[in-house]
């Protein structure tokens, strides 16, 4: 029988070595660990410089990534760069500090008396409650800012009831808060349909992003919860679903084919998603990237070959389809959203040729 691990004990061993554990279980945390306060590539999604650890990494195994959020601990951080559950992420950094071993840490690695993941994720739980109890409608008075801000994107369709509102969150730079603003929310869902986090997008009053490092983050969620294969579900899905990374960009699919979208927040989020079993047919609207030494031939292009691929193999037809015409000057991608503000509806493709291109695949 598997000896049952102690995950108090676990946490209490690792506390001053996350960064013998982390770059060991996940050696693409090393060049974070390499510039200690420094921002580094996201070792999920990419980028240049939006990934940085915790000031205390060592002690916590935390870690920030201005695009997925913030990671509280080593646990959080080594499910999100694995997409691996909590037992399982366990069990490794037990295995990897041979906790219940005949051989077991020194005693100066003890700690006492510290937050434990039960208390972390009962915070975060209460965190998203009541962001989303506060939040309101679009279509309130007071959600004037988010209104502004799709409209200066250049989206005019009606918003889902799912896109809301919260008229003050406070902005944070680790425990520091640096203000207070209007938040366009969105609830993200896993592949069972049950709430992970909220996307936040922070506004101005007059409609533009904050300005702040990260405009765009998700909040903090309890450690069982898995966001590898959800997304935000902004409308019912039919038998033919839409998928993109951002929100604004499935907003314009929307509006360009009439389709049901959904946005998976991000590059990662979007190669891992996992439709519902009455969808049969998924479209992915990709973003088309510069080709990198990464990702020769664009990472958004590549994650939506690689979900297409996927796709195929659980008996669902797919397709992915990129937008025409060449990345502007001075751009890092060119996306649907994009497309929609250069040629309206006609730059987007009709379901009838999306239909033949799928029959063609098959």
């Amino acid at each position: 029988m598997q000896q049952r691990i102690d995950a108090d004990e676990v946490k209490r061993a690792a506390r001053g070595r996350w960064e013998q554990i982390l770059t060991a279980l996940a050696p693409q945390l090393t060049p974070a660990f390499e510039r200690p306060g420094r921002h580094v590539p996201c070792p999920v999604h990419g980028g240049t410089d939006g990934f940085r650890l915790l000031k205390d990494a060592d002690d916590s195994g935390g870690s920030v990534c201005n695009t997925c959020g913030v990671h509280s601990d080593g646990f959080s951080t080594l499910m999100w760069v694995t997409g691996r559950g909590f037992r399982e992420i366990l069990e490794s950094v037990a295995e990897h500090l041979r906790v219940g071993s005949s051989n077991p840490l020194p005693a100066r690695w003890v700690q006492r008396n510290e937050k434990t993941p039960e208390e972390d994720d009962k915070k975060a739980r209460q965190s998203l409650n009541r962001v989303w109890t506060e939040s309101i409608s679009i279509a309130h008075r007071d959600a004037e800012p988010a209104r502004l801000y799709l409209a200066r994107r250049g989206i005019s369709i009606r918003q889902p009831e799912t896109l809301r509102f919260h008229p003050s969150l406070g902005y944070y730079d680790g425990k520091k808060i640096v203000g207070r603003f209007g938040v366009m929310v969105a609830m993200v869902v896993d592949q069972d349909g049950e709430p992970v986090t909220i996307h936040r997008t922070y506004l101005t009053p007059d409609g533009f992003k904050a300005a702040v490092t990260a405009p765009k983050k998700l909040m903090h969620h309890p450690s069982l919860r898995k966001l590898t294969g959800g997304a935000i579900r902004l409308v019912e899905a039919g038998p033919v679903l839409a998928v993109t990374e951002g929100l604004e960009t499935a907003l314009a699919v929307t509006e360009g084919t009439g389709l049901p979208v959904w946005p998976c927040v991000n590059a990662h989020l979007l190669e891992h998603f996992t439709p519902p079993d009455d969808v049969s047919q998924v479209l992915v609207f990709a973003d088309k990237d510069r080709p990198s030494a990464q990702h020769p031939k664009g990472h958004g292009q590549a994650v939506a070959k690689q979900l297409v691929q996927r796709l195929w193999k659980m008996d669902k037809k797919a397709s992915a389809i990129v937008p025409a015409g060449e990345i502007q000057a001075g751009q890092k991608s060119l996306d649907w959203l994009d497309i929609l503000n250069r040629d309206g509806k006609a730059g987007f493709p009709s379901l009838q040729s999306v239909q033949r291109l799928l029959r063609r695949t098959a």
